[in-house]
């Protein structure tokens, strides 16, 4: 069968496995009996499953590889990681890919070993037709607890803002804080689970911060990323470099994390946990996605007071509403 066709099929299925059959025939134009073809066709060649008959069948994506292990933590090393149990079960896929692969499994295994304090590491990929799966979960402390902690936070919550400003580690002489930025970036979905909290960052849409009843021991960190995307590393690096240079120079730091459930940005408090560590960055692009409105004081706090103590920082609005916009040009332009 065609690669196309196949890629059709399992797009179709992962976004829904019931009533495959129908709605491929009203994609292609074809008959109903036509599809229902097709689909045996990607079934006998092991990329979809299924479950029932007739029209109450299922189908599911299949999976092509998988491999996992638990680790030792103390004196793991992930590039022994990446050769003995990820690099096999990729060496199919484009070298783009398995570029992004190596750098995010082995950055956040180094991660886990580094940082976690736990006693053992779990390693896990798996592969269907479409995308790729890596996961990497440990038993410490948990990375937002650690972070509040290092940090002085008052809230578990804000420590994911801090991860998603990039250049945070609470190792400084062994890590740049870089890993898990670029590693999110690289990803088509990256999540990390701790406790009660969980951040879901997927492809160029806003992050998500999402609270959960039942707690996470340690952190799971989960990657996806599809087998023929056409990402690189370099580009990644790439995009959050300023012309003419080649450190890590330039975030964007979405504005709805530093919104609790419930809250409005209102308060200079609130302005200036987001602003913390901008002074490390030459270029911040504020991505207010998701944020409805703020009132004077923050924005006066940012777009004021900060900017005018750091004048060689550049503060870029984006994805702003008419009355955040507004606001914005308020504070700058007072009269």
């Amino acid at each position: 069968m065609e690669k196309a066709k196949i890629k059709l099929i399992c797009q179709l299925v992962e976004a829904d496995g019931q009533n495959v059959a129908a709605r491929l025939a009203d994609k292609e134009h074809v008959s109903r009996q036509a599809a229902s073809a097709w689909l045996a066709a990607a079934r006998q060649e092991g990329v979809i499953s299924s479950e029932g008959t007739g029209r109450g069948v299922r189908y599911a994506l299949a999976t092509l590889a998988s491999a996992s292990k638990v680790y030792q933590r103390e004196g793991l090393s992930e590039d022994i990681v990446w050769r003995e149990l990820c690099a096999p079960m990729l060496r199919e896929l484009p070298d783009n890919v398995r570029g992004i692969w190596q750098h995010a499994m082995t950055e956040m295994i180094n991660n886990a070993v580094d940082h976690s304090g736990s006693g053992q590491v779990t390693v896990a990929m798996q592969m269907n037709a479409l995308f790729t799966e890596g996961f990497v979960a440990d038993a410490g402390e948990g990375i937002f607890m650690k972070i509040q902690k290092a940090l002085d936070l008052y809230d578990t919550r804000e420590a994911i803002l801090e991860l998603a400003k990039g250049k945070f580690t609470t190792d400084p002489t062994h890590h740049s804080g870089e890993g898990i930025f670029f590693s999110s970036k690289m990803m088509d979905r990256y999540t990390i689970r701790s406790g009660k909290l969980h951040f879901d960052h997927r492809g160029e849409g806003p992050d998500w911060l999402l609270e959960h009843e039942s707690d996470v021991i340690g952190t799971q960190v989960s990657m996806r990323l599809a087998n023929d995307s056409t990402r690189t590393a370099k580009e990644v690096f790439d995009r959050f470099a300023l012309p003419e240079e080649f450190s890590f120079a330039k975030t964007t730091v979405p504005v709805r994390l530093a919104q609790h459930e419930g809250e409005t940005l209102v308060s200079r408090s609130q302005a200036k946990r987001l602003t913390r560590r901008f002074e490390r960055f030459q270029s911040v692009v504020l991505d207010f996605s998701g944020v409805d409105e703020i009132g004077q004081a923050f924005a006066d706090e940012v777009f004021r007071v900060f900017q005018n103590a750091h004048p060689d920082i550049s503060m870029m609005p984006s994805n702003a509403s008419a009355a955040i916009s507004a606001m914005i040009k308020r504070v700058q332009n007072p009269t």
